[in-house]
């Protein structure tokens, strides 16, 4: 067993324009001022990180490390969300997703891929460079339309789906190998790696890539009514990276898991601060660590009721009080009364 490493932000939902969220500075010495010990940095936000100059200057990722550490903090890891989503995108969410690239590709999905894959294939780069040793991306989706389909999807469709979506994934992942970085998908709503099942299905399409891993994220199991427990067991090889987010969904006789096309604050599933949701947090840290998980307990913020100032303050804390520092010996050691091979002989019958 090991300890995990935290409490650490993801600071993708707090950038913003104006301090102390707007610059890389600011936004370090507000995490350790609120008890972080790290940062898991979104690789679209120009002000956090220069990605290309990352890929490709060792002195740059250097001076990166060493302003993260002068205010005793680490890099946990790099995500690349919204590039990832962009390798695969279904025709019918062309026009919404092209706002998660340059303009200069925008109406053009064909170019828009191949700036997404330049990311990833940079993001390679720079997480080793940077010294790390996971990242973290979406998908994409080429048949989310069909999930829950009417009518009944065409015969073969998932298979060639997912034979495609690794197709395009493979020389990403192949990357990543030569990289030495596990590349961790987020197993998410909206993407075709939305559970355990279409994780495997994505992993036996690319040749059982040792790449393909999985970003634990319990907050979307919750919203799905799939046993987040239970998920650890079946997987927890493959997990090497976790956010830390609740969730709480409360059934009732007008809607369930679809939502009804409400809002975040009327849909019985919705994301919490931590703390404030449903998600056993105790059974989480406690499966990780019984299976060995060394990576970092990273605070992802997202919920619609509580202010993100609150959510951060508080998450910090709640990390922190949830990490196991693992035992050093075993609690009934002061009954050990030694090895004895004739008393074990006899205890047998032997």
């Amino acid at each position: 067993m090991k300890t995990i490493k935290g409490p650490a932000i993801f600071l993708a939902q707090f950038a913003g324009d104006k301090p102390p969220h707007d610059t890389l500075d600011h936004l370090c010495k507000w995490a350790a001022d609120y008890g972080y010990k790290g940062i898991q940095i979104p690789t679209w936000v120009s002000a956090l990180i220069d990605l290309e100059k990352a890929a490709t200057s060792q002195s740059y990722c250097d001076d990166l490390k060493g302003k993260v550490q002068s205010y005793g903090l680490e890099i946990t890891e790099l995500s690349t969300h919204l590039q990832g989503q962009l390798v695969a995108v279904h025709k019918a969410y062309d026009e919404l997703f092209d706002g998660f690239a340059p303009k200069e590709v925008h109406g053009n999905p064909k170019a828009r891929q191949a700036w997404a894959v330049q990311q990833l294939l940079w993001a390679a780069k720079a997480s080793e460079n940077l010294g790390l040793h996971a990242h973290v991306t979406f998908s994409g989706a080429l048949i989310w339309p069909y999930m829950y389909p009417w009518p009944q999807r065409p015969a073969g469709l998932v298979d060639q789906a997912f034979k495609e979506l690794a197709n395009r994934w493979t020389p990403i992942l192949n990357a990543y190998e030569d990289a030495g970085i596990d590349l961790c998908y987020e197993i998410h709503p909206g993407e075709d790696l939305h559970d355990g099942i279409t994780w495997e299905m994505f992993r036996e399409a690319t040749g059982n890539h040792p790449r393909v891993n999985i970003l634990y994220d319990p907050s979307h199991f919750v919203l799905q009514q799939l046993d987040y427990l239970q998920f650890i067991d079946i997987y927890h090889p493959y997990i090497k990276m976790f956010h830390v987010k609740d969730a709480e969904f409360n059934a009732t006789g007008r809607a369930g898991v679809y939502g009804g096309y409400q809002g975040w604050v009327d849909r019985p599933g919705r994301f919490r601060s931590l703390g404030d949701g449903q998600v056993d947090f105790v059974g989480i840290f406690s499966k990780l660590t019984q299976y060995g998980y060394d990576g970092w307990a990273v605070l992802e913020w997202e919920c619609c009721i509580k202010d993100s100032e609150q959510g951060a303050e508080e998450g910090a804390i709640f990390i922190q009080n949830h990490i196991i520092e693992v035992a050093k010996k075993a609690f009934d050691d002061f009954a050990d009364s030694g090895v004895d091979q004739a008393l074990l002989d006899r205890i047998i019958g032997k």
